[in-house]
């Protein structure tokens, strides 16, 4: 039987038999179980253009640095023209500036043990660290729970791909010019567990939750029962 090496627990297991999940669906998972059960059975692409207007920005951080106030107000950026310059100056001042504006591969789709999907810079470094950028906003500290699965399933993926640990992973958000890191600590990986089994465990639609915030955010609020406004960019699909 052929087996791999997890490097984030360096125990040997056999090659995997279950579906591979991907990031996308964790992510979707670890917001609302009955959210992911509409999506998946409807088969939902990716994140809308306007979204992925303002991933891109992600990829052009230093020219975007030195625009002008009328450049920066044509860009699909939340802060005012000062605030998002001065913003990024603040990013220009982190270790790792040159692997955000210089990585070592982008978009870039990683295969692991139990999920796959794309990460979409990979900064050089020892342990190289997989980024994934959001296009929403970003919470007051740390990043969303949904994008912290997401993260963890990400750094996973990436060292069951280099059999080697990966202790750390980053979610941008460059629409507000910040990035985030998260940790595998014993929480993280803890909450990308749960949410794995929970996954694994759905026979039909789950229950409904009881949390008026996230339900008025959800494009299925209709279908659920549950009354609302929509939701991808709390997601950061």
């Amino acid at each position: 039987m052929t087996v791999r090496t997890d490097a984030l627990t360096f125990k040997y297991y056999p090659a995997p038999t279950a579906p591979v999940l991907t990031f996308s669906s964790l992510a979707r998972a670890a917001y609302c179980l009955r959210q992911h059960y509409y999506a998946q059975r409807d088969d939902e692409g990716g994140p809308p253009p306007d979204a992925r207007d303002r991933q891109r920005l992600a990829f052009r951080y230093p020219s975007l640095r030195e625009a002008s106030d009328a450049d920066l107000a044509t860009e699909p950026i939340a802060p005012s023209s000062s605030a998002y310059r001065s913003a990024l100056d603040s990013l220009a001042a982190r270790d790792d500036w040159d692997g955000l504006v210089d990585p070592e591969a982008t978009r870039v789709t990683l295969t692991g043990r139990e999920c796959r999907g794309r990460a979409h810079k990979i900064l050089a470094g020892d342990p190289p660290v997989p980024t994934f950028v959001s296009p929403g906003r970003p919470p007051e500290r740390g990043v969303w729970r949904p994008q912290r699965v997401r993260a963890v399933a990400m750094a996973k993926a990436l060292a069951w791909e280099r059999e080697r640990e990966i202790p750390a992973a980053l979610v941008e958000y460059p629409a507000h010019g910040v990035v985030r890191r998260v940790d595998l600590t014993t929480r993280t990986r803890a909450a990308y567990r749960r949410t794995v089994r929970s996954v694994r465990d759905i026979d039909g639609p789950p229950p409904r939750i009881d949390d008026e915030a996230k339900c008025d955010a959800c494009e299925y609020r209709e279908e659920c029962g549950v009354r609302t406004r929509s939701l991808k960019s709390l997601l950061g699909l």
